[in-house]
């Protein structure tokens, strides 16, 4: 098997994403790098409009409430998956970006250079949760570096 040096990993810590996390493992180089992509999808700024809240200071109060849970929760997945490669002895960089994950991915992309890239593969239309639009038809034919894409678990990972 074809071991990679460095790798980006797009993770966000649902089902398929894990796989993708757990295809990585098996695929790093000893002595690799997984550089674990994170992004935190630009609709939640609409979250914060003026159609339910009465005024500014209480827009600005959930606004602020609704950033630090955000924050939260990407610490939690970056912290669980830097314990999750370290205990395979590799080395373990965490990007986070908040907009369109296609565009976060291409940025990555154009700063450094990749080995490979893992991705898990779209939620299966059965599966409750939001359905990812992240390989496009227009991000396939901009990448230029090989990409593995983790078939979706049969059963969520424990």
């Amino acid at each position: 098997m074809t071991l990679f040096k460095h790798i980006l990993l797009a993770s966000h810590g649902t089902s398929g994403a894990v796989a993708a996390e757990n295809m990585a493992l098996q695929v790093c180089a000893s002595e690799g790098t997984i550089d674990h992509l994170i992004v935190v999808p630009e609709f939640w700024q609409g979250m914060t409009g003026d159609d339910w809240l009465n005024n500014g200071v209480t827009r600005d109060q959930f606004s602020n409430y609704l950033q630090t849970e955000l924050g939260k929760e990407v610490d939690q997945q970056c912290d669980r998956l830097h314990r999750k490669v370290s205990a395979h002895a590799f080395n373990y960089h965490s990007l986070i970006f908040f907009g369109r994950p296609g565009q976060a991915l291409l940025q990555c992309l154009k700063k450094q250079t990749y080995d490979l890239i893992v991705l898990g593969s779209p939620r299966p239309r059965r599966m409750p949760g939001l359905r990812s639009t992240l390989l496009t038809k227009q991000l396939i034919t901009a990448i230029q570096t090989a990409v593995l894409i983790a078939p979706y678990p049969k059963q969520p990972p424990a």
